[in-house]
């Protein structure tokens, strides 16, 4: 998938403030300090797409750009805000969640983790949440580059095995470097297919397939319309 054009749409303080649902949406979270914005502008191609801030939890709403004018790119407020108030950060995680809950167009959510850690309660938390809401996800292990590929492999496995206290199956994993573009191709060929499945068209070429192919597990597909179970809001 070549990126032709990224339009800045809106930022939405809730979910009743999101365009309409015509376009399928892919959201990106994470833990703040994660690397989400840098991610998101290597996707893109372009350097200021998403503001990159020093400050964790500079983004506070819910951010939308119409990307090829045929699919959207939702940039969504970490979880764990370092430099929000604690009525604020309430505030924000509702709107969330709400998003995530009830957004029918919403067709895959693209988990930031970041691999140079071992697994945070946080990320597990958030990942468990979006499990029992039977919310369509991914993982996305950023920051590849700042350590050694033996100790990303080691943080991955113990991520993933405490996912399987909740789940039988694993979701599609994969790793990416802002810094190297590792994954782009993957994660953009992700979308690609998922968009023509939505459109029931033959998916689009996104480039060879590389090593950093996503594991085996469930794939987002058409899921994104489906009915979700209700769950309380955790506090992630």
């Amino acid at each position: 998938m070549n990126i032709a054009s990224a339009i800045f749409d809106r930022s939405a303080p809730d979910l009743g403030s999101c365009p309409d649902e015509s376009l399928p949406e892919f959201a990106f979270i994470g833990r703040s300090n994660v690397g989400k914005s840098s991610l998101l502008n290597m996707l893109a191609g372009k350097r200021d797409l998403a503001r990159v801030s020093k400050t964790p939890g500079f983004t506070k709403m819910i951010n939308i750009f119409t990307m090829n004018k045929t699919w959207r790119l939702v940039d969504l407020p970490g979880y764990g805000f370092a430099q929000v108030a604690r009525a604020d950060k309430a505030k924000f995680n509702q709107a969330v969640a709400d998003y995530l809950e009830h957004r029918a167009n919403l067709c895959c959510v693209f988990t930031l983790i970041d691999s140079s850690l071992p697994p945070q309660k946080l990320d597990l938390e958030f990942v468990e949440w979006l499990i029992d809401s039977a919310i369509p996800f991914v993982l996305v292990f950023t920051k590849t580059d700042t350590v050694k590929p033996a100790v990303v492999q080691a943080n991955i496995a113990a991520f993933t095995a405490r996912i399987t206290e909740w789940s039988e199956s694993l979701p599609e994993i994969f790793t990416c470097s802002a810094t190297t573009r590792q994954g782009r191709s993957e994660l953009l060929a992700l979308i690609a297919e998922t968009v023509a499945a939505e459109r029931g068209e033959e998916s689009v070429d996104a480039g060879e397939p590389t090593d950093d192919a996503p594991t085996a597990g469930q794939k987002p597909g058409n899921q994104g319309t489906q009915v979700r179970r209700p769950n309380p809001a955790r506090p992630w």
